[in-house]
């Protein structure tokens, strides 16, 4: 099925958003946070991602990215694959994860319900690609996705929120290291 929204040109910027299936809580642990951050530093070093712009919520991740050298949608294809592979042999072998059963059920009955798995799916097939075609709309995305922790109680400001890339625009922290500031 296609979509409205797709990647058109590598070279200009995006705001995506993917999401769990079912909107499920799976970013409550950091050794799960842990997993994405770690496969997005990869796909920086190692697959020409330009990462501008993130935040990991509980449930879903923020981004504005940008390539120089391969498509967008291998990219973030290869992403949502190692990381749904990683995440789901952490949660299976997580014993102190009281919900381990109940996620893993649900993971795979999504992937039954669609043909392009193999019988699990931790993320919606779809990252709603926008395109920014002006200043306006990457400031507007960046305070979207800076301000999302705020607005949903987790911390007062956004810099605060150590799975986003406020602290660095802050100079407080320097997360994601391969990440490119945007020049405000």
């Amino acid at each position: 099925m296609s979509r409205k929204y797709k990647f058109r040109d590598k070279d200009h910027l995006y705001f995506i958003t993917y999401t769990i299936v079912g909107w499920i809580d799976v970013f409550t642990r950091n050794e799960y946070k842990n997993i994405v951050t770690d496969s997005l530093q990869y796909c920086i070093d190692k697959k020409g991602l330009n990462l501008y712009a993130w935040c990991l919520m509980t449930n879903h991740v923020h981004s504005i990215i940008s390539s120089n050298d391969k498509q967008l949608e291998d990219i973030i294809r290869d992403h949502k694959r190692h990381t749904s592979e990683k995440l789901r042999a952490a949660i299976e072998k997580n014993a102190g994860e009281s919900r381990r059963a109940w996620m893993i059920e649900l993971f795979k009955r999504a992937g039954t319900q669609n043909s392009n798995n193999s019988g699990f799916q931790l993320w919606q097939q779809h990252n709603h690609p926008i395109e920014l075609f002006s200043w306006d709309m990457v400031l507007q995305k960046l305070n979207y996705i800076h301000y999302n922790p705020v607005k949903a109680g987790y911390v007062a400001n956004p810099e605060d929120w150590l799975w986003s890339s406020a602290g660095n625009y802050a100079g407080k922290h320097n997360f994601l290291p391969g990440l490119t500031l945007l020049e405000l």
